[in-house]
């Protein structure tokens, strides 16, 4: 059976060497000034990256000439599309009049009025520029405002890549523990204190969650999660695990973080407002900047004021060169104004009928996978058990996940590394069915290989 898969891959990887032979060149001379050759480890894939010409609507063309139906949306942030006109727009008419400046203009206030008004958790907020920094300050807020150190996050969940939320993000089978707390570093020469700082907790398990919170609480400041975990394929926590995380943080004082950085998109109010459970903090990024750098970070009054500097409370400088820069805001005010319940419940649907569809065609062939995501976020999983977590997560075979993404590229299909990712307004049930036509044949072609 491995022998079959590897040659399928094998198959299928030569294709994807011949149609991007100017992608190996220009890749070839990238890695002489940048390690890897690029600058970002997302944008990796095996063996190279193809390299873009230009991107419009629901495609990205590259330099060899293949055109790529995009269900990365550069990590879910291209709700509207590549190279949206009312975004261009935007971006021309504000380049016009300068890109930055050190003091602060309207766009600011703009879309800072349109979180302030969609989210529940959120009475203030303020800008960064990515997400990685949204969930640092968020944290630092929680410290400040709750005088405790610790924090906790859950095992396999991604917040960014600043030391206290890179424990147990991608630990390896072989380096977990028994139990999820103390952590797994994620990088070397972490400082071994990070470890005694970051309680790591299981998801979907409330005794055990429960034990954990409860034996730290005088030392917790806070808890970050995300609602639906970009990291397992989309999934969203259940539901009673969500309510009994608020009700225990806020019985114990635990400022409650949602990382809604990607499942902001779910709804007006994100995944929050879709699950009717409002935490004390929200981070942000994605499609809030319209496709530019962006992050964003707010939640109750009290624990903002904390950055207020005509504040009696004011304990926390919040710098930043481009926080809140002025192509960024008008970016996203554009994007935001052009998001109302209708885009919702229209992706949502479509991307119902997306997992529905997948689901039938694995069920079809008898091929073990599981289709995970809320929404307009999907997942493809080669895995036979349920996934509540990260433990039955990495279970997920990696082959078959390999072979999968590698076809689908080669066929036009552009997918997240693990088969994950999302749809933007302007795509239908004819790009569904190219999609769901061109994984049922690849899958007939995995389970054949199987089954010799």
């Amino acid at each position: 059976m491995q022998k079959e898969l590897n040659n399928l891959l094998d198959h299928e990887t030569k294709k994807y060497l011949e149609k991007t032979k100017s992608s190996l060149i220009k890749h070839k001379a990238a890695t002489e000034v940048m390690p890897g050759g690029n600058t970002r480890t997302t944008q990796w894939m095996d063996p190279y990256p193809f390299f873009v010409d230009k991107a419009e609507g629901m495609y990205i063309h590259d330099i060899d000439g293949n055109s790529y139906l995009d269900f990365m949306l550069n990590a879910t942030t291209l709700i509207l599309g590549h190279a949206n006109p009312k975004i261009v727009n935007a971006l021309t008419s504000q380049v016009g009049e300068g890109t930055v400046y050190s003091v602060p203009t309207d766009g600011q206030t703009k879309l800072a009025d349109i979180l302030v008004d969609r989210i529940p958790s959120m009475d203030k907020v303020r800008f960064t520029n990515s997400g990685t920094e949204a969930t640092m300050m968020a944290i630092m807020a929680s410290r400040s405002f709750t005088k405790k150190t610790k924090i906790a996050k859950f095992e396999g969940g991604y917040h960014g890549t600043h030391d206290h939320v890179s424990v147990s993000v991608y630990p390896k089978k072989s380096d977990l523990n028994p139990e999820t707390h103390p952590g797994v570093p994620e990088y070397s020469f972490q400082p071994p204190s990070i470890l005694e700082d970051v309680i790591v907790l299981p998801y979907n398990n409330i005794d055990k969650s429960k034990e954990l919170i409860t034996k730290y609480k005088d030392d917790l400041s806070c808890i970050i999660m995300e609602p639906i975990i970009s990291n397992f394929g989309y999934l969203p926590l259940d539901l009673d695990f969500i309510k009994f995380i608020r009700d225990i943080t806020e019985e114990l004082g635990i400022v409650l973080i949602f990382d809604e950085i990607q499942s902001f998109r779910v709804s007006r109010g994100g995944a929050q407002e879709s699950f009717n459970i409002t935490p004390d903090m929200t981070t942000l990024g994605k499609i809030i900047g319209g496709g530019l750098p962006v992050g964003a970070f707010g939640g109750k009054e009290e624990i903002m004021e904390l950055f207020d500097p005509t504040s009696d409370k004011y304990d926390i400088a919040h710098a930043g060169t481009f926080n809140g820069n002025p192509l960024t805001m008008e970016a996203g005010v554009a994007v935001m104004s052009n998001l109302n319940q209708k885009e919702f419940d229209q992706m949502n649907a479509l991307g119902e009928k997306l997992r529905h569809k997948l689901r039938s065609v694995f069920d079809e062939i008898n091929l073990g996978v599981q289709v995970t995501g809320y929404g307009s976020l999907f997942g493809i999983n080669f895995n036979n058990q349920k996934i509540v977590d990260y433990r039955t997560f990495i279970e997920n075979d990696s082959g078959m996940t390999k072979i999968l993404f590698t076809y689908l590229r080669n066929n036009g299909v552009l997918l997240q590394l693990k088969n994950a990712g999302a749809l933007n307004v302007l795509m239908s049930e004819k790009e569904m069915d190219y999609f769901v036509d061109k994984t049922r044949e690849i899958s007939t072609q995995i389970k054949d290989s199987i089954n010799e």
